[in-house]
């Protein structure tokens, strides 16, 4: 693994990457544990090799409260499900479900509907661009976090920003639940998130890298500038 990490950290360091254009962020809720979601899985996995990866960031946070059924996902966290119930109160909605896709932190719908989605994305990347813009460099990989720079331009007052580190895919036979007796494919399955309040144009930070990690995942590392009422204003995705 760390004969990996040093030849991307040699490739990568060369490099900066920036992103200027309007972004959209499709943030799925989803779960092993939940029959509904396999197709939205599906959905956001077919956008994520048919859109244009500077334009389109496809992240799915796995939530805990399918576990009780049965399965247990491995990738289901607490902090998912409260970010969910976060946009729950954002939204005006009495409950949460899955498989629910938020879109740009401004709206949400189920997380299945293709025609939908690709409706909004169109509908977003028409639209003039962001007045935020960011820009990574530096990028070194360990065994055990990822380091690196970033620069935005534009406003940064009462923005945070956030880092998330995603693996790219990851097969599993589900023994028990709702999903019992499948094999489900999850894409771009976020497994550590990490947010603070901007305070300055640029700055160094880092990311964990969890021991969910196999030397076998293929990483993505995505970082996002959302306003203070958690609409993002722009983002970008690095694959590691």
């Amino acid at each position: 693994m760390a004969n990996r990490f040093l030849l991307i950290f040699l490739l990568t360091a060369i490099f900066s990457f920036s992103q200027e254009k309007p972004v959209v962020v499709l943030e799925l809720f989803t779960s092993q544990g939940c029959s509904s979601c396999p197709p939205a899985d599906k959905v956001l996995d077919k956008i994520k090799h048919s859109a244009d990866p500077s334009s389109v960031i496809p992240i799915a946070y796995h939530v805990d409260y399918w576990d009780y059924i049965g399965w247990k996902d491995p990738f289901a966290s607490n902090k998912y499900t409260n970010k969910q119930r976060d946009y729950a109160q954002k939204f005006y909605s009495s409950s949460i479900y899955t498989p629910q896709l938020v879109i740009n932190g401004d709206e949400h719908f189920v997380g299945s509907n293709e025609i939908k989605i690709n409706r909004k994305i169109k509908q977003i990347l028409h639209r003039k661009s962001s007045s935020n813009s960011i820009s990574i460099s530096d990028i070194k990989t360990s065994d055990d976090k990822v380091l690196f720079s970033y620069q935005i331009n534009g406003k940064i007052k009462k923005h945070k920003i956030s880092y998330l580190l995603i693996i790219d895919e990851r097969i599993t036979s589900v023994k028990r639940g709702e999903n019992r007796n499948r094999v489900l494919k999850n894409t771009n399955i976020v497994v550590r998130e990490k947010s603070e309040v901007l305070n300055v144009k640029e700055g160094k930070a880092e990311i964990a890298i969890p021991k969910i990690v196999s030397k076998k995942d293929k990483l993505r590392l995505v970082v996002l500038v959302k306003d203070k009422e958690s609409f993002i204003t722009t983002g970008i995705q690095v694959t590691l």
